[in-house]
């Protein structure tokens, strides 16, 4: 038994079970975001918009994976139906109301930017968070969440960019 001495903080264990519906519910997000930057890449085919979204589309997709594969070296067990779920709803946002009823509106970029973006900084603290549990958890590598925290910090500030790129067409009028 480690009894703390005097000077000595009890030693702290991460509770796997309350990080299994922490890394599910991200899980979730991921799922949700891969699939609105996929959609988003697709719906605006040939744009610089689609361009620029396309590696980071990627990498959001990549993110998962490495979610996914963190999640398995921690023996947390995906639960399916929160996947399923986030998917469901990630499709039923694509039929919000935009003021268009045939064509998309020029708020559609705008107002999906800014839900991935938001995304993206859930992601962030998803990887600050673990960074921060590396030093309880062996099995979580700290130069690989550094590596995944400074690149969702890139891609907020993209997403950011593409978003206010957005205004003058969604909002401003001449």
């Amino acid at each position: 038994m480690n009894v703390p001495t005097r000077h000595q903080a009890p030693a702290r264990h991460v509770s796997s079970s309350l990080l299994g519906i922490y890394l599910n519910d991200h899980l979730a997000g991921a799922t949700g975001g891969t699939e609105r930057a996929r959609h988003m890449t697709r719906s605006y085919g040939r744009t610089q918009l689609a361009a620029t979204l396309e590696p980071i589309a990627t990498e959001i997709a990549e993110d998962r994976a490495t979610l996914l594969a963190l999640m398995d070296r921690l023996d947390i067990p995906a639960r399916s139906y929160k996947v399923y779920a986030s998917r469901v709803a990630e499709r039923l946002g694509r039929l919000k109301s935009n003021g268009r009823l045939v064509r998309r509106s020029p708020l559609s970029p705008l107002l999906e930017l800014e839900a991935l973006r938001v995304g993206v900084e859930g992601k962030t603290a998803l990887w600050q968070t673990l960074r921060d549990l590396a030093d309880h958890e062996k099995r979580l590598d700290p130069d690989l969440l550094d590596h995944l925290v400074a690149r969702a910090r890139r891609q907020q500030d993209v997403l950011e960019k593409l978003r206010r790129r957005q205004l003058g067409t969604a909002l401003l009028t001449k």
